[in-house]
Parts: C-alpha cells; sequence; structure tokens
C-alpha cells in the first residue's frame, strides 16, 4: 500500500452570522449562549447551551437583536437578556473606526 505525499490539511469549523448570513471560521465570530441562567455572550466558545454566532460589527448586532437572534436561540429574549446583549453591543467599537483601522496602512 502506498501512502500520500503532502501534508494534510486542518479541518477549520465554519458558522453562520445571524445577522448577515455570511459564513466565516468559528473563531471570527462572537457566540452567544442560551442556558438556564438565560443569554450569555461565550468567549471561549464551548459553554453548554444552545449557541447562534454573530460578528463584532454593530450593523450585524442590531440586525440580530431584531429577531434573528432569538430566533436562532429557538428561544423568547427576556428584557434581563436584551440589557445582556446591549451593554456588549455599547462595548463594540464604532464600525467608522473599525474600517478605517483595516484600511490604514501599517507601517
Amino acid at each position: 500500500m502506498v501512502k500520500k505525499a503532502g501534508k494534510r490539511i486542518k479541518h477549520i469549523p465554519q458558522r453562520t452570522c445571524v445577522g448577515c448570513r455570511q459564513v466565516l471560521p468559528k473563531r471570527s465570530l462572537i457566540r452567544i449562549v442560551h442556558t438556564s441562567d438565560g443569554v450569555q455572550i461565550d468567549r471561549t466558545g464551548k459553554a453548554a447551551g444552545r449557541g447562534a454566532y454573530l460578528h463584532d460589527s454593530r450593523s450585524c448586532w442590531e440586525k440580530g437583536l431584531k429577531g434573528a437572534l432569538a430566533h436562532a436561540l429557538k428561544v423568547e429574549l427576556g428584557e434581563n437578556d436584551y440589557q445582556v446583549l446591549h451593554n456588549f453591543l455599547n462595548s463594540l467599537p464604532d464600525e467608522i473606526a473599525q474600517t478605517l483601522q483595516e484600511t490604514t496602512p501599517q507601517g
């Protein structure tokens, strides 16, 4: 039997942003998880519970909070859940500043 030559390509998990429906690598998105304690931001990506993913942009979070996030989590979001999500949304950088950082040449 002959072995195949070359390196094996590592599998990179893909997830869909519920705000813009763009498919990206899992590590580039923020996971929101619904647990028995309510909705939480899962920075590790390993928390138990039903999860959904969003970009780190305000536009995706605003679209997600209009209903796509609740639908993806299969739960009706309560006031405490919206409070947690809005606090995180307010901590995100403005998209104009983020776009400037991405387009500014590093040198």
